[in-house]
């Protein structure tokens, strides 16, 4: 199903003010790593945000998701003392994995290999 207009003008304000809130947390940059929102997708009733979050150079990224959620009530206060104006309610926040870097390293890693072999064959 489509998102509506509304639903991804609300993912994006979420989106924006969480990063300003890692960013003040120190999430951001940690552990010689850095954390991003790739995304966030709003539910159709807007009171559930899932929240892409794509980790490079992070060891333990499961790790550090269980971290961040232990400070999910800080980091929820925050965000609806930024968006309280503009929302009714603000939404449940739920962090995922986005490994679509993984993904895509692999799969240039994969035609690297690929075009090399069809170098050395003459």
């Amino acid at each position: 199903m489509q998102e509506t207009k509304r639903q991804k003008q609300v993912g994006q304000l979420v989106q924006e003010e969480l990063s300003d809130i890692f960013n003040r947390m120190g999430f951001n940059v940690t552990e010689g790593g850095m954390i991003s929102i790739s995304s966030v997708k709003m539910t159709p009733d807007l009171l559930e945000a899932r929240v892409y979050l794509s980790m490079f150079q992070i060891k333990a990224p499961v790790e550090m998701l269980a971290k961040m959620n232990e400070r999910m009530g800080e980091i929820r206060r925050d965000l609806g003392n930024r968006v309280g104006k503009q929302l009714r309610r603000v939404p449940e926040l739920t962090f995922f994995l986005d490994d679509t870097l993984d993904h895509v390293f692999k799969m240039e890693e994969l035609f690297k290999k690929i075009n090399d072999d069809k170098q050395q064959k003459p």
